[in-house]
């Protein structure tokens, strides 16, 4: 979805949203209401910075989805690729680069210069810690994080959690089996969302096996009789990752759980403002 088509619907819903006062969007999140910001609100913010973060729990989000990866001496920090580069345009390898290395990079450049977009509009951001993201969690206590280990990190993540007193508020997500079996392992307690590229019944009993709450399939593998299948199981269903508003609306009509996505206000408008049409 280009910048600008995000643009004219973030001004649509804005027209809308100053309706309501800023409390009345902040209780959103207070309950479930099964909007995950995919990377935080990474359709108006730079992703995975505390921007995107802040303004995807103001939002009303109920789960904000981050990544994580170890670095070389062993701090925990987040970001999607391996590679700083796309977001940076820096080429550093997180596992093999230092803490004090990668926060010498600006985390934004990548989202400035692809939005044509100036250091006034779009100030430089640094790597965050995973510390960091949680704490704003729990300054908010607005919405849960769900935590995408990049990299042989859970252990380390967990604890994390823990000094933070945090294990209530977070959960995670991935398609690394072993590392959401870890999960558990670890803090059984803590829900994990079992990310499924390409979904095989077999899934559900395995998902069960190891008490996984929530399948997430890809959003163009997802058909109705999956969505029928995992439902009937006791599990619950989601779907990664929705920018489209008629994809959206398709999803929320077959009864989906949770839907991932970069444009949290839209998929919130289309859950609390049934007149508005995007057709």
């Amino acid at each position: 979805m280009s910048f600008i088509f995000r643009l004219f619907i973030m001004l649509i819903l804005s027209a809308v949203l100053t309706l309501n006062s800023v409390h009345s969007v902040q209780a959103e999140g207070t309950a479930e209401n099964g909007v995950t910001a995919h990377r935080g609100n990474s359709g108006e913010y730079p992703e995975n910075t505390l921007a995107a973060f802040e303004s995807a729990i103001l939002l009303g989000a109920d789960w904000i989805e981050l990544d994580v990866l170890r670095t070389k001496d062993g701090y925990v920090v987040v970001n999607h690729d391996s590679s700083t580069k796309n977001v940076s345009g820096v080429d550093l390898h997180i596992g093999n680069s230092t803490l004090e290395e990668l926060q010498k990079l600006d985390m934004a450049a990548g989202f400035r210069k692809s939005n044509k977009l100036t250091e006034t509009t779009c100030p430089p951001c640094r790597i965050l810690l995973l510390e960091d993201a949680i704490r704003l969690i729990l300054k908010y206590k607005k919405a849960k994080v769900s935590i995408q280990p990049k990299n042989k990190c859970v252990d380390e993540s967990i604890e994390i959690i823990r000094k933070l007193d945090a294990v209530s508020w977070v959960g995670f997500n991935d398609g690394n089996l072993q590392y959401m079996m870890r999960v558990k392992e670890l803090e059984p307690t803590i829900p994990v969302f079992w990310d499924k590229l390409n979904f095989n019944p077999d899934d559900i009993e395995t998902a069960k096996k190891y008490g996984f709450e929530t399948l997430v399939i890809y959003c163009e593998q997802l058909t109705p009789e999956q969505v029928k299948l995992v439902k009937t199981s006791g599990l619950k269903i989601g779907v990664w990752t929705v920018n489209h508003p008629a994809l959206m609306k398709k999803f929320l009509q077959w009864g989906i759980d949770r839907i991932y996505t970069d444009i949290p206000r839209l998929l919130i408008s289309l859950k609390t403002e049934k007149s508005i049409s995007f057709e």
